[in-house]
């Protein structure tokens, strides 16, 4: 079979072999549908009575027979070849399924004692599923050999490569769902072929389950010419071979034909590259398209409704069954065509024929240890951050490019871990100032290369493409089969992926309380090209709610920082990469700063997360009139210039300046491992005094994070109101009300001793905000009293 696309047609099994292989099929389908409908009487011993009926029938049937089919075979193609694969269920809620073959496998009564291999274990496994205290329907962290959570569609493939990168020995089999198929992150997964290395990376094999409905209508894949399909695919880069069917006996041999010839053509693909024999040329990697009907061995007809081959068959296809003679009856009958006598034995647990077809050990795809990934992880290893310090003498009184300067130990991190840190960003890497990295990797590309191309390779630690939704799956899947890495993104766009952040916070949140999950790497995320130095882009660059997004998952996973320097930012980005099941957002600036710490004080104030600048403030031996607070690069700089000039309009103020690094400081330490108690906040922020805080993002949070502390209602907070446009970068702050005069202008509203003697001193600031505005419109820049002032104390 020669041809692109090739209908699987020969007898590839031996009768044998055929039956033992439908025999596991059909008990994987029994104990799908044993999970979704069964409270008791797991093997049916006696004839099925309404109170063997679940009270709530929740679950989703009509996928569960294509991924057990899928299942049944891989696991055949493990056994013959000796090979490394794991699987991911794109389809949504194909949660029976995987719980089924884990079971089978046995890997689940190994992970789960008391859901023994017998009937017991049976009814608790039937029990459990979509019932309170149990199981979800989809493929949850809870099941193994599982590290993509079916919950919610579009993600399936790009987990498949992000796994499959730098495992040069494995491959991962990915159903794709033809619902999931209309996702936007999935469309443009296909792409992800174009950055596998044959050589060092290991393979996807991707199947296409068109089963042709959805909940309620037809998919758009099941419906296209055939003609029409194949060359969709073709035009992805890839070889599809098509098995299609309802018949058990003939599709067992089509999808064994279609499944060796995949494997044959993924090995030759692979050994021709790794002999150096490519020549340069893209391989056309093989993918299944695989039409069955939907609730495949289920009932036909209901009612007198068609079920099989419907969308009918989506969820749960006899309902009322407790209330419904007819329906039990239809039930049972359904349940008995699989013949579970001949499948379980008489404890219940599957026959040795049966147990016989799947693999031994961690070649069990519920076993693997790649879907695991904590039991892989080797930790990074790393220079020494403070080498790659800036010099700071005296604070305020030099610049440099946050991110620039962290470019350069990243690049020393990419040197010493070539196989398991990679660097995925939608082009923007040498944006974001993290150029440095490219003095010893390349961006990986395996499509037409021309030679005014620079730093493009079919191997390399960089990954650029202009989709967050494929970087963030494809670190996802990176992070999850035991690697590292850094997702670098504009932050305003960082939202995009808004989704797949919460997926993946709640996998770690579920995975933190299952003992057998081991720590995974944390995902960083580098946030740079934010919303204050997004003044040339103008108003659709500028956002920081993502900031917002994150604070809204479980406190124990996530962390955000916002580091006001270089130095600051090489001591977070050093935490951060050594940390375990977190969530990091880390926003920093590329533009040129000023650096405020020297490495030593920056090391201290970031393991403090939060502290007083005792260098920049007035109260020192004395209680403040007023704390000046901020977090983030701009407002910090905004706060000392506002400092500057009460010193020089109002000496006789005491202020106090606090700097928070770690934002999640603020909260209390009863909602929060990083919280201040009551008593540190109080000690910083005092309970009486008013306290204005320049904040990055948008006011609200700070107040959402403080709402109880004792000086909460001294608090106002300015930050990004929702105010923007194409301009300078100090007319960005003045728009928001977040620059250095209206700082002054707060510190007098709100000390009452200053309203009436302070008042030439708040219009002087008022007039300031008018020329600066003024200069801006007149010579399109910020006047030198803004972009030369440095510290001057």
């Amino acid at each position: 079979m020669t041809d692109a696309a090739t209908h699987a047609r020969t007898d590839a099994l031996l009768d044998e072999e055929l039956r033992l292989l439908d025999a596991y099929w059909r008990a994987a389908n029994y104990l799908s549908a044993g999970q979704i409908y069964l409270l008791d009487n797991p093997l049916l011993r006696e004839p099925l009575k309404p109170s063997d009926i679940k009270p709530r029938l929740l679950g989703h049937w009509g996928t569960s027979p294509g991924l057990n089919f899928c299942y049944a075979h891989l696991n055949r193609v493990i056994r013959a070849r000796d090979q490394d694969m794991i699987y991911i269920m794109g389809p949504g809620h194909g949660g029976p399924s995987a719980v089924a073959n884990a079971w089978l496998e046995g890997t689940y009564s190994e992970v789960y004692p008391e859901v023994s291999q017998d009937e017991a274990g049976m009814a608790r496994l039937f029990r459990q599923f979509s019932f309170p205290g149990g199981v979800p329907s989809h493929v949850a962290p809870e099941t193994p050999g599982s590290i993509h959570e079916g919950g919610e569609l579009g993600y399936s493939l790009a987990h498949a490569f992000g796994a499959a990168f730098d495992n040069p020995d494995l491959v991962v089999a990915c159903i794709v769902g033809d619902g999931e198929a209309e996702t936007g992150p999935l469309a443009t997964s296909w792409h992800s072929n174009k950055f596998l290395d044959p050589a060092g990376d290991g393979a996807v094999l991707p199947i296409l389950h068109l089963n042709g409905y959805k909940i309620a209508n037809p998919t758009v894949l099941a419906r296209i010419p055939e003609a029409e399909l194949v060359a969709l695919f073709e035009g992805y880069g890839y070889r599809p071979y098509l098995v299609s069917g309802d018949d058990p006996a003939v599709m067992h041999a089509r999808m064994a034909e279609a499944l060796d010839l995949a494997m044959d053509e993924i090995a030759d693909i692979q050994a021709t590259a790794r002999r150096g024999g490519r020549d340069g040329v893209r391989p056309r990697w093989p993918m299944i398209i695989l039409r069955t009907p939907k609730g495949w061995t289920g009932p036909r007809e209901v009612d007198g409704l068609p079920v099989e081959g419907t969308w009918r068959s989506h969820q749960v296809p006899l309902a009322g069954v407790r209330d419904n003679p007819a329906h039990l009856a239809q039930l049972e009958k359904w349940l008995r065509s699989y013949r579970p006598e001949e499948l379980f034995d008489e404890i219940g647990r599957p026959v040795p024929q049966v147990r016989a077809q799947a693999p031994q050990g961690d070649r069990r795809m519920s076993a693997n240890p790649h879907a695991n990934g904590g039991l892989l992880l080797h930790p990074l290893v790393l220079p020494d951050f403070r080498d790659y310090a800036v010099p700071v003498d005296e604070p305020g009184t030099t610049f440099s490019e946050p991110t620039r300067v962290l470019g350069s130990m990243l690049r020393d991190v990419v040197a010493r871990n070539p196989d398991n840190f990679r660097i995925m960003g939608p082009d923007e890497t040498a944006s974001n100032r993290l150029g440095a990295v490219f003095e010893v990797t390349d961006r990986v590309w395996e499509a037409e290369r021309l030679p005014t191309d620079e730093h493009l390779a079919s191997s390399g630690q960089v990954m650029e493409v202009l989709s967050e939704h494929l970087c963030q799956g494809w670190l996802e899947g990176y992070l999850l089969t035991g690697r590292h890495g850094l997702f670098n993104s504009y932050e305003a766009f960082i939202h995009i992926v808004d989704a797949m952040f919460n997926q993946h916070a709640k996998w770690l949140k579920v995975t933190r309380h299952l003992p057998w999950r081991r720590p995974i790497a944390s995902l960083n995320y580098l946030l740079s090209s934010h919303v204050w130095r997004q003044d040339h882009n103008g108003f659709t660059h500028q956002d920081p709610g993502f900031l917002d997004v994150v604070m809204n998952k479980k406190p124990e996973i996530i962390r955000v920082y916002l580091p006001p320097d270089a130095n600051t930012l090489l001591s977070v980005a050093d935490h951060c990469l050594r940390s375990r099941d977190y969530v990091n957002v880390v926003v920093a600036g590329k533009q040129p700063v000023l650096n405020w710490l020297p490495m030593d004080e920056a090391v201290v104030h970031c393991a403090r997360g939060i502290g007083i600048w005792e260098w920049a403030s007035t109260d020192a031996g004395a209680d403040p009139d007023v704390v000046l607070a901020c977090a983030g690069d701009v407002p910090t700089l905004e706060t000392l210039a506002a400092v500057d000039l009460l010193r020089r309009h109002l000496p006789e103020i005491r202020v106090r300046v606090v700097n928070v690094v770690d934002l999640m400081r603020l909260q209390p330490d009863t909602e929060h491992p990083h919280g201040l108690s009551d008593r540190e906040f109080d000690s910083l922020f005092t309970t009486d005094k008013p306290i204005i805080f320049a904040f990055h993002g948008y006011p609200y949070l700070i107040h959402r994070l403080t709402y109880r502390r004792n000086g909460h209602a001294n608090l106002h907070v300015r930050g990004y109101k929702e105010e923007g446009t194409t301009t300078t970068p100090f007319d960005m702050v003045m728009l928001n009300d977040l620059d250095r005069f209206h700082l002054v202008m707060d510190v007098i509203d709100r000390i009452p001793a200053l309203r009436g003697r302070a008042g030439h001193v708040r219009q002087h600031m008022m007039d300031e905000r008018f020329r600066h505005r003024a200069y801006t419109r007149e010579y399109g820049q910020d006047p030198a009293d803004i972009n030369e002032w440095v510290w001057p104390y």
